[in-house]
């Protein structure tokens, strides 16, 4: 198997650099997928009760200059466990970097090696190389780091600004663990924080709710019913901490059952799911 790839663009850079950096706030390690069109990390907790899928995907055409991959068969596709957090921390030595360049390789093992060619003040092309062991998935577990099928939902909504959203997240971790998300298809959002001592609700009115065919997706048509799943706060509030900039957020509500959120940038699709908890 081969693969290698170069980023030139210094906007393309930072924004890869952008879309690493905020998976790595909320996973440590994740399975790389490579396909002839697309680069995808993948993490799926369906084994730990609480776990949380995570699933992002781009476009490669829409950042490299240059892409080649031999995978292990027709398929053409290359799977590999690689540390996040690492490859968040190589990337950060791409600001201002004049090309990034990233391959497979093997010495004592596999690695995924970064390259990023730096310039001096003597003009002279310092390239910083970083090293990171990957682990090769075998073909056999593939199946099991798939697009997640979408869920039977019953209300989908566009929440309102990041920024403000974490603020309000913000303080909530002051008074609890968890967080009611409630929303309908009338353009309301709820947030709930519900203790012994305490019980704090912020309400949002006016968003747009993201249409789906209701007679396909076993959605209401009850526009006023509230749909709501309870999470663990601390997750929530790690899917606000994004450093990319997204055209759009839709927060997907699985009545009792848990959050479907997505992250959409142009060339950028960030999706989790969060499992909703008992009281």
């Amino acid at each position: 198997m081969r693969f290698r790839a170069k980023l030139l663009d210094i906007v393309s850079i930072n924004h890869f650099s952008s879309v690493v950096a905020t998976l790595a706030r909320n996973i440590k390690t994740c399975v790389l997928k490579l396909t002839p069109a697309k680069i995808c990390f993948v993490i799926s907790d369906r084994g730990v009760i609480g776990g949380t899928n995570v699933w992002c995907e781009i476009q490669q055409s829409n950042f490299f200059d240059d892409y080649k991959i031999e995978g292990k068969d027709e398929s053409n596709e290359i799977y590999m466990e690689v540390n996040i957090e690492q490859l968040s921390r190589a990337l950060k030595s791409s600001f201002n970097a004049q090309a990034v360049r990233i391959k497979l390789t093997k010495k004592q093992g596999a690695l995924l090696t970064i390259e990023i060619a730096q310039p001096t003040l003597t003009g002279v092309q310092r390239t910083i190389t970083h090293d990171l062991p990957v682990s090769m998935v075998p073909q056999r577990l593939w199946t099991q780091y798939q697009e997640p099928d979408m869920p039977d939902v019953d209300v989908s909504i566009y929440l309102p600004p990041l920024r403000l959203l974490r603020t309000v997240v913000d303080r909530m971790k002051a008074m609890g663990n968890h967080v009611v998300v409630s929303a309908n298809m009338s353009g309301e959002l709820q947030l709930k924080i519900e203790t012994e001592a305490v019980t704090a609700t912020t309400y949002f009115k006016d968003l747009q709710n993201h249409q789906f065919d209701l007679s396909s997706s076993g959605m209401s048509h009850d526009q006023a019913t509230l749909y709501q799943a309870r999470v663990d706060l601390k997750k929530f509030s790690q899917f606000l901490q994004g450093q990319f900039s997204p055209t759009k957020v839709i927060c997907n509500v699985i009545d009792g059952r848990g959050l479907q959120l997505f992250l959409l940038h142009e060339d950028v699709s960030l999706q989790f799911y969060i499992p909703a908890v008992s009281r």
